[in-house]
């Protein structure tokens, strides 16, 4: 009997700790009716990889259970399920409303990207619930926010954007990519769909690019298929390195966040810095409403400024080897970003001003290690 065509082995009563990864990228199948039965969804099965494999499936059933969600879809990155669930929720003619404070490449995608496709956007300030109101006057198809901006970590009222939605028959979509389901699960509160960067502090090691897509209406089907067609399917074997970062990401979460909340209190006395931007300081504008809203800290991301612009923060990094230049986020050991260079690099020069990205700003991903190591490096780069 040939080899590749028998079985999967047996393991007698025992079964491997590690689940198994399966990187093949189609399947072999006895006839047709076995073809039929899988793609009319009458009995389980795989086909094409694009189109479904056992390692997004299950990555996708663990991550439902984590934000509390019906259905959770894997694609290829963050990026790719914000455009699978705008290509599979928005019509042409239909309006976008999104938050005036987003990731820079997601701001390109609502600002150059879908206008093109005959999808007009309207940015909103989301802190100004008159303001979001107002905008949802005109029909809104899809509300897009950030639980908690990039860079500067502003905090959305969940709750309240979900009623003011749901009043003007519009869908809330959520980017909860930096608090994570172990802080908030806005679900719970009201959102239609949440999205991923599992690339980040999900995945938390920096070695696979995926997302995710998730809710608990009945617009799987519309998303799966929009994801297939449009080739946002994920790698089996970042699926099968994910699901292993996922094992430690309440604890992950719990000491990177408390590291964060220390250093922010710490750099606030350094003097080469200028200004702190932490939810977990009184003086953040929303730190109440993150009180209220995240569960088990403030998040693992926090902003300083230098003094002198683009020379401070190259000296800075060029002190502390430490404390890696990687424009990302969420991996075990604590890294830093220059906002205004690489993700907001291709915004416009008012709306850097507008939003309060200096060239002296530093993002910071709090990491796991030792908080007086990594308050060490830092010392050196302030000098």
């Amino acid at each position: 009997m040939d080899e590749r065509q028998s079985s999967p082995a047996s393991f007698g009563p025992s079964t491997p700790l590690t689940p198994p990864l399966y990187p093949s990228a189609v399947y072999a199948l006895p006839d047709l009716d076995a073809l039929d039965c899988i793609l009319d969804a009458k009995e389980a099965g795989f086909i094409y990889a694009r189109d479904a494999h056992p390692n997004a499936q299950r990555l996708a059933a663990r991550l439902a259970e984590l934000e509390g969600a019906r259905w959770a879809l894997v694609t290829s990155s963050g990026m790719a399920a914000i455009s699978t669930l705008v290509l599979a929720s928005v019509q042409h003619g239909q309006r976008i409303a999104a938050s005036h404070r987003l990731y820079g490449r997601t701001t390109q995608l609502f600002q150059q990207e879908l206008p093109r496709l005959g999808v007009p956007v309207a940015f909103v300030d989301i802190s100004d619930l008159n303001e979001v109101k107002a905008a949802l006057q005109t029909p809104v198809r899809l509300l897009f926010v950030e639980t908690m901006s990039n860079p500067l970590l502003r905090i959305a009222d969940l709750s309240a954007l979900a009623q003011l939605a749901h009043d003007a028959n519009c869908l809330l979509a959520v980017d909860n990519t930096f608090a994570t389901p172990v802080l908030v699960r806005p679900l719970e509160l009201g959102a239609d769909f949440v999205i991923e960067s599992v690339t980040k502090m999900i995945g938390g090691h920096s070695d696979v690019t995926l997302g995710l897509v998730c809710g608990n209406n009945d617009m799987q089907a519309e998303l799966s298929q929009v994801r297939s067609i449009w080739g946002f399917s994920s790698s089996p074997f970042d699926c099968w390195l994910a699901e292993r970062g996922l094992d430690t990401l309440p604890v992950r979460m719990k000491t990177a966040c408390a590291n964060a909340a220390a250093l922010a209190d710490w750099l606030s006395q350094q003097p080469a810095v200028t200004r702190v931007i932490y939810p977990g300081r009184a003086d953040h504008p929303d730190h109440e409403l993150a009180g209220h809203l995240l569960h088990g800290g403030f998040g693992n991301m926090l902003c300083f400024d230098l003094a002198g612009g683009r020379e401070a923060v190259n000296r800075f990094m060029h002190q502390t080897p430490g404390i890696p230049f990687s424009p990302s986020l969420g991996h075990t050991t604590t890294t830093c970003s220059h906002p205004a260079t690489t993700s907001h690099r291709y915004v416009s020069l008012a709306e850097k001003e507008r939003q309060g990205i200096t060239d002296g700003l530093v993002r910071l991903s709090v990491g796991v290690e030792d908080l007086s190591l990594i308050q060490g490096e830092l010392a050196k780069g302030l000098e």
